[in-house]
C-alpha cells in the first residue's frame, strides 16, 4: 500500500513538473510575441499573412532575379537560410522560359517547397511597361505597329505627343497612363491574375511614388496620386484578403498608403541617402509600424566613383570587397530607425549575381530585440546610438560612419 501512494505521489510530482514547464514555454512564447513593441512602447499588431519576424538576427528581405534561368537548388537553400521574405524581379528566367510570370512561379514552388512559410512576391510596375510579363509582351515597337489601339494604355510626351520611351534598363520599354480609367481596370486584372498564376503570396508593386523627383508627364500629381491610390483599391479587394501587397517608395503617399501591407524605402541615390533624409525616414518607419505594416529598407553597395545605386551593377570592379565595406554603415542606418516588422536589404543590384549569393557574417550575429528608441547624441548633431540586447550601434550620418559593437 505505501509502495502505491509512493508511486502515486511520484507521478503526480511528475505530472506537475511537467505541466510547469509547459506553462515556462506557453509565457514564453507569449513574451516572443508582446516582445515587438514599436519605439513608442506600443504594441505591434502583424496580420496573420505576414512572413515570420524576428529580432534573433538583422530581419532580411531578399529581391532578385536572373534573366536567363531559374535558380539552382543550392541557391535555394541558401536564400531559403537567410530570408522569410522574397521578392524574385521583373524578368526573372524571362529568356528560359519566356514568361515572368512563369519564372517567378518556378521560384515560388522551389521556395515553399523547402520552407512552406516563406512569403514569396511577383512583381508588377504601375508605370514602366516591361515587356517581360504575358500581359505586356505586345507594348513593344513590334506589338504597337500591329495593334495601335494599345496605345490608349500609355503615357505620351505632352510637349510632343510622342508615346514615352525607356531606352535603359533591361529591355526597351513604354510607360503607362495611370489616368485612364480603362487602363487602371485591365493594370488591376493583370495584377491579379499574376498572382494566381505564380502562386505567389502577394504582389510588389514598382514606382508607387507620386513626387516631382518621379518625372511623370502630368501637372497634376495630385490627380495622379489619387488614380494610383484607385490602382490600389481595385487591386487590395481583387487579389484577396491573405496576399501582402508592397509598394515601392509610397510610404508618404497618403493616396496609397491604406491599401499597402509594406512600403519599400528604395535607397536608389545619393540625394534619399542624405542625412536628412535618413532621419526623416526613421519616423516614417514608425509610423508605418504603429500603422501594423511593414516596411522594407534597400540599400545598395555603390561601385567606385558611382553615387547611384545602378541596375546590373555585376562587372563593377572590386564590388564585392566593396559591398563588405560599405555594409556596417548601411546597417546601422536600418538598425538605428528599426521596428517591428522592418526588414533590411542589402546587394548592389536587382540581378541574382548582384550579391544576393553572398554571404555576410554581420546579417546572421544574433541582434535580439531593440531595447528602446534611438538616442540623438546632440539636439542638433547627427550622431545617433541604439541600443539592442546584443548589440550596440553607433552611427554619425553627417560623416558616414558607423559602429556596432557585437556582446
Amino acid at each position: 500500500m505505501k509502495n502505491k501512494i509512493r508511486f502515486q505521489a511520484k507521478s503526480i510530482k511528475a505530472l506537475c513538473t511537467i505541466y510547469s514547464l509547459f506553462l515556462v514555454c506557453l509565457h514564453s512564447s507569449g513574451q516572443e510575441q508582446s516582445s515587438l513593441f514599436i519605439s513608442d512602447g506600443s504594441d505591434f499588431k502583424a496580420q496573420s499573412y505576414f512572413p515570420k519576424f524576428s529580432w534573433e538576427t538583422t530581419p532580411m528581405y531578399y529581391h532578385f532575379g536572373d534573366i536567363d534561368r531559374v535558380l539552382e537548388p543550392e541557391e535555394v537553400k541558401f536564400i531559403a537560410d537567410r530570408t522569410d521574405f522574397i521578392c524574385m524581379e521583373k524578368s526573372h528566367a524571362y529568356n528560359l522560359l519566356g514568361d515572368q510570370v512563369l519564372g517567378t512561379k518556378h521560384e515560388v514552388e522551389a521556395f515553399h517547397e523547402v520552407k512552406p512559410e516563406i512569403k514569396v512576391l511577383f512583381y508588377y510596375n504601375s508605370y514602366v511597361a516591361w515587356p517581360f510579363p504575358r500581359f505586356n509582351k505586345e507594348f513593344t515597337p513590334d506589338g504597337i505597329a500591329k495593334n495601335e489601339e494599345l496605345t490608349k494604355f500609355l503615357a505620351r510626351d505632352p510637349k510632343t505627343g510622342k508615346l514615352l520611351e525607356k531606352t535603359r534598363g533591361p529591355a526597351f520599354s513604354y510607360y503607362f497612363d495611370a489616368m485612364n480609367p480603362e487602363f487602371r481596370e485591365w493594370w488591376v486584372q493583370s495584377a491579379v491574375e499574376g498572382i494566381k498564376i505564380s502562386g505567389a503570396d502577394g504582389i510588389f508593386i514598382d514606382r508607387m511614388n507620386v513626387d516631382v523627383n518621379a518625372n511623370y508627364p502630368v501637372d497634376d500629381l495630385t490627380a495622379l496620386a489619387e488614380a494610383k491610390g484607385k490602382m490600389m483599391a481595385a487591386l487590395r479587394e481583387q487579389m484577396g484578403p491573405d496576399k501582402i501587397l508592397v509598394g515601392n517608395n509610397a510610404a508618404t503617399t497618403k493616396e496609397v498608403f491604406p491599401y499597402c501591407d509594406a512600403f519599400m524605402f528604395e535607397h536608389y541615390n545619393a540625394s534619399v541617402t542624405n542625412k536628412e533624409n535618413l532621419l526623416k525616414e526613421w519616423g516614417v518607419m514608425e509610423r508605418v509600424a504603429k500603422a501594423g505594416k511593414i516596411s522594407i529598407y534597400r540599400f545598395g553597395a555603390k561601385g567606385k566613383g558611382k553615387n547611384d545605386i545602378t541596375t546590373g551593377a555585376t562587372k563593377t570592379d572590386g564590388i564585392e570587397k566593396r559591398s563588405h565595406d560599405q555594409l556596417e554603415f548601411h546597417q546601422a542606418c536600418y538598425l538605428i530607425g528599426a521596428q517591428p516588422y522592418s526588414y533590411f536589404q542589402w546587394n548592389w543590384g536587382w540581378n541574382l549575381e548582384d550579391g544576393n549569393l553572398v554571404d555576410y557574417p554581420s546579417l546572421q550575429k544574433p541582434l535580439g530585440a531593440p531595447k528602446g528608441a534611438f538616442k540623438r547624441v546632440n539636439p542638433e548633431g547627427w550622431e545617433f546610438t541604439r541600443e539592442f540586447e546584443h548589440a550596440s550601434v553607433w552611427v554619425d550620418t553627417e560623416a558616414r560612419k558607423a559602429k556596432i559593437t557585437w556582446h
